[in-house]
């Protein structure tokens, strides 16, 4: 079953927490508080995010490849949300405070299936470093 944009962009930030191989207590925080935040999760019930971030959790551990769970998730976000959808994996990605290697190179992947121009990329990524930066 194709998936909703919104069910979509939670997966692309659910793959984004889970790149180093766990998803910490931060990132689920920040995903649900993203949630509840951003307009595009309007009429989205929040309820229902631990059942969605399963399903994503469950396609990888069963044997989806994560580049298949990726092209899913890309195929039904609407190209004028593409952006939105990157901030979204950024912001889970750097709640940490610091892009291990392996969240660069999925960060990497998301862009590139999203099409997203570098200056764009790089303008949503300095502004994720700017309010996460601690004085």
């Amino acid at each position: 079953m194709p998936l909703s944009p919104q069910h979509a962009m939670i997966h692309l930030m659910v793959v984004a927490a889970s790149s180093d191989n766990r998803i910490s207590p931060d990132e689920i925080e920040r995903i649900d508080a993203l949630i509840g935040q951003w307009p595009v999760f309007d009429g989205f019930d929040r309820d229902d995010l631990p059942k969605v971030a399963n399903e994503c959790v469950d396609r990888i551990n069963g044997g989806e490849d994560i580049e298949t769970v990726l092209d899913n998730a890309v195929k039904a976000i609407p190209p004028r949300l593409h952006d939105t959808a990157y901030a979204l994996a950024v912001e889970v990605a750097a709640v940490d405070l610091t892009l291990e290697q392996e969240e660069l190179r999925l960060l990497e992947m998301i862009r590139d299936r999203l099409e997203l121009d570098r200056l764009v990329t790089a303008a949503i990524e300095a502004a994720a470093r700017a309010r996460y930066r601690r004085a």
